[in-house]
């Protein structure tokens, strides 16, 4: 396998011919079949759905948008419908540089640190972050934080799109709180944008971009090549991305088979 190809797995129609491939993992306790890609040009959308409702029943797709569709029409349940988006880092540096996005200041009273705190500590913003109302905000998550414990605690293990990166970074308050974070991950190579977050209710206006340049400059002056990330339809967020230079490079619908 080579850097930033999947593992790809098989699934094969009449005549075992294979219909289609996607990478294996496991999504809301349930198998995943994740960036499922149809490889035989023949296999029209009845064949491709034929076949995820056979073969996939109870898994999580992430697919075409298209395959998605017809499968929430035959009842699959929609978890998200996003883009992904990258962005070059060896053509068009920001004017001043990388250092100078690297070393973008951040206002008075907040400073950035490693991100090597307990998942506990990033709770309170990330579900600020992604309250009711946000494209991401996730209905099941109590007040209490535990699943957001569990599920931030597999993201920094490296458990969820691979290992912590050191150019992660969390944005502290004077009383030393989280106020922010971006969290980057090696996902097969290439630098990813697991989770950026800021506490809305703490104001700290253009936070979030502050912390997204400094963040790519380090990214880029460590000698990566490219940075991406993945943005949910109708997230306000995709403005900033495209601001700073990243592009959509594929579409995808996730769902829960029937």
């Amino acid at each position: 396998m080579t850097e930033n190809e999947p593992d790809w797995q098989y699934g094969y129609g009449a005549g075992g011919v294979a219909l289609v491939r996607y990478e294996r993992g496991e999504r809301e306790g349930r198998p995943w079949a994740d960036r499922l890609e149809v490889v035989d040009p023949r296999a029209d959308l009845a064949a491709q759905v034929a076949y995820v409702r056979a073969e996939l029943a109870g898994w999580v797709v992430s697919g075409p948008v298209e395959l998605g569709q017809e499968l929430v029409r035959q009842g699959a349940v929609v978890l998200r419908h996003g883009h992904t988006m990258e962005r070059e880092l060896t053509d068009a540096p920001p004017a001043g540089g990388w250092e100078a996005w690297a070393r973008t200041p951040l206002r008075d009273g907040l400073r950035a640190v490693p991100c090597d705190r307990g998942a506990a500590a990033l709770v309170p913003a990330t579900l600020a972050a992604f309250g009711p109302g946000h494209p991401d905000h996730r209905p099941e998550e109590r007040a209490d934080g535990q699943p957001a414990v569990q599920r931030l605690s597999e993201l920094l293990a490296g458990d969820v799109v691979g290992p912590l990166l050191p150019s992660s970074a969390l944005v502290v308050d004077d009383a030393d709180r989280v106020v922010a974070g971006a969290v980057l991950t090696d996902w097969d190579g290439l630098p990813w944008i697991a989770s950026v977050f800021r506490d809305p209710a703490l104001g700290y206006r253009g936070l979030g971009r502050d912390l997204l340049r400094r963040t790519v400059g380090d990214v880029a002056l460590a000698g990566r090549t490219g940075i991406g990330l993945a943005v949910t339809e109708g997230n306000a967020a995709r403005r900033l991305y495209e601001e700073m230079g990243f592009t959509v490079t594929g579409t995808s619908l996730t769902v829960v088979v029937p």
